[in-house]
C-alpha cells in the first residue's frame, strides 16, 4: 500500500513541479508587457487575459501536489494536539463525506463546462477578439482527476495511520527555510553570530 501511495505522490508531485515553470512564464509576459507597454507604447490587448490564464492554470494544477505535501491550509489549533489515530480518524471522514463527493463533482461539472467551452470555441468577452478560453477550461476536469487521484492516496495514508498509529512518512521536499532548525544542523549558536558581527562590524580580527 505505501508503494501506491508513493507512486500517486510522485505523480503528484511530477505534475506540480513541471506547471510551476508556468511562474516564469508569467514572470517573463509581465515583464515583456510592461516593456512594450511603456518604452514601446505598443500594449497588448490579450496580456491581461492570458496572464490570468497563467495563474489560474497554475494554482489548479498545484492543488494534488500541494495536497500530497500537506500543505493546504486547515484550522488545526486542537487539531494538531490530538493523537495520530483520531487525527487520521478525523481526516478519513473528512475525505469521504466531503472532499471525495466534492471532487467528484469538479471534475463532472468541469467536464461537461470545458466540453461546452470546447464547443463553441469559446473566446473572452472583456474584449473584442478575445482570445480562446476554452483551452484554460478544459484543465478544470484535469486538474480535479488529479486532486481526486491525490484524494485516494490520503485516505490510504489515513488508514495506514489507523492500523499502524503513526503516520507514514512523505517523500521530503522544498521547504521554507526554519532558522532555528538551520542553526541546530550547523551547530551554530546565538552567541557565535553575534561574535562573527562584532568582526564584520569593526572590519575583521583584533590584531
Amino acid at each position: 500500500m505505501i508503494r501506491f501511495i508513493r507512486f500517486i505522490d510522485r505523480i503528484s508531485t511530477f505534475v506540480g513541479k513541471t506547471f510551476a515553470w508556468l511562474i516564469v512564464i508569467l514572470t517573463l509576459h509581465v515583464c515583456w508587457e510592461v516593456g512594450a507597454r511603456y518604452l514601446l507604447n505598443q500594449p497588448s490587448a490579450w496580456a491581461f487575459d492570458l496572464q490570468m490564464m497563467y495563474y489560474g492554470i497554475l494554482f489548479m494544477m498545484a492543488g494534488a501536489y500541494t495536497l500530497a505535501k500537506n500543505g493546504h491550509v486547515r484550522g488545526d489549533i486542537l487539531y494538531g494536539f490530538l493523537p495520530p489515530r483520531v487525527q487520521a480518524g478525523l481526516d478519513l471522514i473528512l475525505f469521504i463525506v466531503f472532499f471525495i463527493p466534492g471532487v467528484i463533482a469538479l471534475v463532472w461539472a468541469g467536464w461537461h463546462y470545458a466540453g461546452y467551452s470546447i464547443a463553441i470555441r469559446e473566446h473572452s468577452s472583456l474584449m473584442a477578439n478575445g482570445p480562446p478560453i476554452y483551452p484554460f477550461k478544459a484543465f478544470i476536469p484535469v486538474a480535479g482527476a488529479f486532486l481526486l487521484l491525490q484524494g485516494v492516496a490520503e485516505i490510504l495514508r489515513c488508514v495506514l495511520c489507523l492500523r499502524r498509529g503513526a503516520w507514514p512518512s512523505r517523500e521530503e521536499d522544498v521547504e521554507e527555510v526554519d532558522i532555528d532548525k538551520l542553526k541546530e544542523m550547523v551547530h551554530v549558536k546565538d552567541e557565535d553570530i553575534a561574535r562573527l558581527d562584532r568582526y564584520v562590524k569593526s572590519g575583521g580580527p583584533a590584531q
